[in-house]
């Protein structure tokens, strides 16, 4: 696999910064009207780019003034601890969650 390089990690600041920015837009009601799917993929954008390289790290300034993007960053959180307490709390729901979600 190839090493993120400066010009990726520029290119994903500026998405990042576009789908934070219309994020905080559409939940402060500055953005109206409000496009339910363009949230959506905004949303799914700033979880994959984060889920790729550490934000906290990469883009320090949006974090410190994107409300949307520390919650994408808390949600990312979150999840990691549930999956990880998951597997190795509850090995048995484990099975089954992943049972239940192949059907």
């Amino acid at each position: 696999m190839n090493a993120i390089t400066q010009i990726d990690l520029s290119a994903m600041e500026v998405s990042a910064i576009t789908a934070a920015s219309y994020l905080d837009a559409c939940d402060d009601g500055t953005q109206q009207p409000l496009n339910p799917e363009y949230y959506r993929a905004c949303g799914k954008l700033l979880a994959t780019i984060f889920s790729v390289v550490d934000p906290k790290e990469a883009f320090p300034r949006l974090l410190e003034h994107s409300q949307a993007a520390r919650e994408v960053v808390e949600t990312i959180q979150i999840n990691h601890r549930i999956a990880v307490s998951r597997l190795g709390y509850y090995p048995e729901l484990s099975i089954t969650l992943n049972r239940a979600s192949a059907v």
